[in-house]
């Protein structure tokens, strides 16, 4: 489950973001101020923080480093109000994903959160697909057909691949499953039948996000 921290002073604004973001099955923390959230950065990894810009004793601006170093892999969105929208932009240039300006609507915080998600999980899977072994069995146009077939039929045998996929040259197909099988994307099961492995079944997924990206 998506995990998200809430940092801000104000209780009202902390109790109405967190209802919106728990109401879309997210799993939300809190902290009142810098020093709590610093607590919870370093006993926890989330995927994304909302940082209130202005808050006593550690601000957002001072805050931005440390979260960075504790939670590397975490998206930043800058909550401001309109007035210190030029210092959210400084936020961003230092690191922070995104900022909303207060008073925002819901539907503006939830289309910054989810588009902040979307391009932290396509950042990691250009990374999965930018490795040699992977690139190069994704290189040929039937073992992406394989992964595909594979995840659509979740199992299949040998025979049932090439009549699916029309290819008659069964050294051929056996070639691009050895590819598929060394780069660790499917194996067969104890009855022979073909099954996309954890790391194909995620290499799937980063394909459609790095299409949908690209798209985006």
């Amino acid at each position: 489950m998506t995990r998200i921290l809430i940092v801000d002073d104000d209780r009202d604004m902390q109790e109405n973001i967190a209802e919106i973001l728990g109401a879309e099955g997210f799993s939300v923390a809190i902290a009142n101020d810098g020093e709590e959230a610093l607590e919870f950065l370093g006993e926890n990894e989330f995927d994304l923080v909302l940082l209130d810009l202005i808050m006593p004793g550690l601000g957002g601006m001072d805050l931005l480093p440390s979260v960075k170093r504790l939670n590397p892999r975490a998206q930043i969105i800058m909550i401001t109000a309109f007035s210190t929208v030029e210092n959210a932009v400084k936020a961003m240039q230092r690191g922070a994903s995104d900022y909303i300006a207060k008073p925002f609507k819901i539907g503006e915080l939830l289309v910054a959160v989810k588009m902040c998600l979307e391009e932290a999980r396509f950042q990691a899977c250009k990374a999965i697909l930018d490795m040699d072994d992977t690139f190069g069995s994704l290189a040929h146009a039937i073992r992406r057909q394989i992964l595909l077939l594979l995840k659509q039929t979740g199992r299949a045998r040998f025979m049932e691949i090439t009549r699916k996929l029309d290819i008659e040259d069964h050294t051929k197909m056996n070639f691009h499953l050895k590819v598929l099988k060394d780069a660790g994307l499917i194996k067969q099961n104890a009855h022979k039948l073909y099954v996309l492995t954890p790391e194909g079944e995620k290499v799937i997924e980063c394909l459609n996000a790095v299409v949908k990206g690209l798209s985006g």
